[in-house]
């Protein structure tokens, strides 16, 4: 069956690192008129390209001339280093192709013949993926760089930080209208976090900033207050994007990518979280609107449970809180990807307790291995049609000012 310019519906479906995005999401089109998700406002919060497949241009972003010099004489006397210099990667993010059994994000190889209508290659594909789900907004982050926060150097990853942000700003989001982003933050320097603010918040199609993948820097720290003050002024959300790690203290006992992959996107924002919430930043900022992102869902009744259980004991510590945790938590927002549905009840109740139908927000976490389309929500049996619209995209609406 073809669907567009000879792109196939097999009736066993290959994929390969070379296979056509509307291929692999073919059948999202089914959802959408099962669901008649067409009738949707949809806003795809946590979408990702693949930047190292454009990395030298990245790199000639950097505003150090030593540092370009660095890169440069990396990609032209190491092999390997065509698409990875200056970057750190983290030990055994390889593995979850599944010894080849699921390869796509491995590389994401498909062609684009004449970069479509000229647009940036990285654009063509992020249009492909929205039209082949029905969003009609997608926010999308990289990939690789989300690692960032957990570079040897920190004022390398600032740099790093720093000339991305400008090249995509520059090459990719002119390309794509309904592609937005928030832009990572250089987190381990309060003043470069500042600066990346004051030099972005008013750049189309930017619409908050991130904290990627740290697990060093305490979110309390009285050094990130005025950061968050400005974020607050300006209307603009902060994240918290989680990303694995099989080398940290916990993880490093783990022997299996499983493991590492349940746990470590977890407990990277359940640190922050509690940083966040017995540190009174919620009291001091009331309007600075805060999202968790690609850390699931289930871990958040657990803390509401074990930070009230806490605090009810404790008061003394908090001392600016004026209520329990978790009704501060309750005010944040969340994102779906990816959710662990394994039971309906549980599901329900995870879902009650963090009242999603205006806290949740849709993400399918393309092109990642256990990405979810927007049927995944569609389908879900005890939410109503106002709760599925909200969550697919009015609640983002709201959150960003589309």
């Amino acid at each position: 069956m073809t669907i567009d310019d000879g792109v196939r519906r097999l009736p066993t479906q290959q994929i390969t690192t070379h296979t056509d995005s509307r291929e692999i999401l073919a059948n999202a089109a089914r959802d959408t008129a099962r669901y008649g998700l067409d009738e949707y406002f949809i806003v795809d919060v946590d979408s990702h390209h693949v930047e190292l497949d454009s990395w030298p241009e990245i790199l000639h972003y950097l505003d150090s001339p030593v540092l370009r010099d660095t890169a440069d004489q990396m990609m032209k006397n190491w092999p390997n280093a065509g698409r990875l210099a200056l970057h750190n990667h983290s030990p055994g993010l390889t593995m979850q192709d599944v010894s080849g059994r699921i390869p796509h994000q491995a590389a994401l190889g498909e062609e684009t013949p004449g970069a479509e209508s000229g647009a940036h290659r990285d654009a063509t594909l992020v249009r492909r993926a929205m039209d082949a789900m029905s969003i009609d907004l997608q926010v999308v982050f990289p990939q690789p760089m989300l690692e960032t926060g957990l570079h040897p150097q920190p004022q390398i990853a600032t740099a790093l930080l720093q000339a991305y942000n400008r090249w995509f700003t520059a090459e990719v989001m002119p390309r794509e209208p309904r592609i937005r982003t928030m832009l990572g933050l250089p987190f381990e320097d309060p003043d470069a976090c500042l600066a990346t603010v004051e030099e972005f918040a008013d750049h189309p199609g930017v619409i908050g900033f991130l904290v990627t993948s740290q697990r060093h820097a305490g979110v309390h720290r009285n050094a990130y207050m005025p950061l968050y003050r400005m974020l607050e002024e300006r209307g603009l959300p902060i994240g918290f994007h989680a990303g694995p790690n099989q080398a940290d203290s916990m993880t490093s006992t783990m022997n299996k990518f499983l493991s590492a992959h349940a746990m470590s996107f977890v407990t990277c924002n359940m640190t922050h979280m509690t940083n966040w919430v017995v540190n009174g930043i919620p009291e001091r900022f009331p309007g600075l609107k805060t999202i968790w992102i690609e850390s699931g869902l289930a871990w958040v009744p657990f803390m509401m449970q074990r930070l009230d259980h806490e605090y009810y004991m404790r008061q003394s510590d908090a001392p600016l809180l004026t209520k329990p945790p978790s009704h501060y938590m309750r005010e944040m927002y969340y994102t779906s990807q990816p959710m662990e549905w394994t039971d309906d009840a549980l599901l329900e109740s995870t879902l009650r307790a963090i009242d999603a139908p205006n806290s949740l927000m849709y993400s399918s976490d393309w092109p990642h291995w256990d990405f979810d389309v927007p049927g995944k929500i569609a389908s879900i049996p005890f939410l109503d049609d106002h709760a599925k619209r909200n969550i697919l995209g009015e609640t983002a609406r709201k959150v960003f000012g589309l």
